[in-house]
């Protein structure tokens, strides 16, 4: 579900800047900003770049199992599904710093319309994912330049993104439980 969302999220953006700017290339893409051995990818060239730079699980959870009827007198419990929220980094890498802040500048426009994708607002939406969320994470200087640091690349414009509650269901069957067929009341008052 995790690449499914991502790749999603980037067709839509990459769209979103095909309507408003006219263009006929693809100028967003999903891909690290640094490769392994350290060197510059050169598909990044004059492109949006987005990368995942960090899953956190959702805690808030229902509950209660879910059961699903597999026949008349049995149900197979399964367990819920997990939640979540994943850290987005948007960086703009232009050879212009103007068009670089340009991109930047419709990102951000994108987000801000879309704030929320689901089937209602978005063809194409993903099959297991009902909705996807997005909201700005407050970083500071000191905490982007410590991201940047920490992945080994020099800073470039960008903007992180938090996307909210990407479900991951495996829908194993954990066991199966028998159905009630009556119930008895020995309740004198």
């Amino acid at each position: 579900m995790l690449s499914k969302a991502l790749v999603f999220t980037c067709s839509m953006l990459d769209q979103f800047l095909k309507n408003r700017l006219a263009l006929d290339e693809s100028k967003v893409l999903l891909n690290n900003l640094i490769q392994g051995n350290g060197s510059l990818p050169q598909q990044n060239s004059n492109k949006i770049i987005i990368s995942l730079i960090n899953i956190e699980k959702e805690t808030a959870r229902p509950f209660s199992n879910w059961n699903q009827s597999v026949m008349d007198d049995k149900f197979a419990a399964i367990n819920l599904a997990e939640r979540y929220n994943l850290d987005i980094l948007v960086s703009a890498n232009f050879d212009s710093y103007s068009e670089t802040l340009h991109f930047l500048d419709e990102v951000m426009l994108f987000f801000q319309a879309n704030h929320v994708l689901d089937a209602s607002t978005s063809s194409g939406m993903p099959e297991g994912i009902p909705k996807l969320e997005f909201e700005i994470e407050k970083i500071t200087y000191h905490q982007m330049q410590s991201l940047w640091t920490a992945m080994g690349a020099k800073y470039q414009p960008s903007i992180v993104y938090k996307m909210r509650m990407v479900s991951i269901q495996a829908g194993e069957t954990t066991n199966f439980i028998p159905a009630i067929r009556s119930t008895f009341s020995n309740v004198v008052l």
